[in-house]
């Protein structure tokens, strides 16, 4: 066969036997091909890795700074939260006859902005009374014996309680209601006479 009837594309003899220049230049070029795939494999999983790295870090950043929000509204609303319990105790210790009927309307007025603000906020007010205690909405300030209300069952609050949406914001001071001692229950004591 010559050399012309071989196709183009068919490698000559001399490049088919190993150890000729021609294919140890294809077998390194080869070499240098699978080691670029292998890099470019290698920098593809680090460029993917790095991107999910960054979407993290940006989703983080976003939970962080939407916790501050959350963190300093909650310290504004605690103030706001003081500030309507001062000016309800204000009110609720002027007698009706004391003032002039439009100055303590006025009052009344505030005191009912300050709740719509509040309210528009998503603060609401804990119920509490008639409910069992809940250590996470309720600290028991007092216990008191009582026949009306089964044990643990909050009868009075001493300080009104709110949650902001559905977090706790201040926990409502209440009294608890404890099942009365009975005579049977209680103790023997005997009084030793003097000698």
């Amino acid at each position: 066969m010559d050399e012309k009837d071989q196709p183009p594309d068919a490698p000559s003899p001399e490049e088919d036997q190993p150890g000729t220049p021609e294919s140890e230049d294809v077998a390194f070029l080869r070499e240098q091909l699978e080691e670029a795939l292998r890099e470019k494999d290698q920098f593809r999983t680090m460029a993917q890795r790095a991107q999910a790295d960054l979407m993290n870090l940006r989703r983080r950043a976003a939970e962080e700074l939407g916790e501050q929000r959350r963190s300093a509204n909650s310290e504004l609303l605690l103030k706001m939260l003081s500030l309507a319990d001062d000016l309800e105790r204000a009110l609720s210790l002027i007698p009706e006859d004391a003032v002039a009927p439009g100055w303590l309307d006025g009052v009344r007025l505030v005191r009912r902005n300050i709740s719509n603000i509040l309210e528009s906020e998503g603060v609401s007010k804990i119920e509490a009374v008639g409910r069992p205690f809940e250590p996470w909405e309720f600290e028991a300030v007092q216990y008191a014996e009582t026949s009306d209300a089964d044990e643990g069952q909050v009868i009075q609050v001493l300080r009104e309680g709110y949650k902001h949406r559905d977090k706790v914001l201040r926990a409502a001071q209440v009294v608890v209601a404890k099942k009365p001692e009975s005579k049977a229950d209680a103790p023997e004591t005997t009084e030793e006479e003097p000698e």
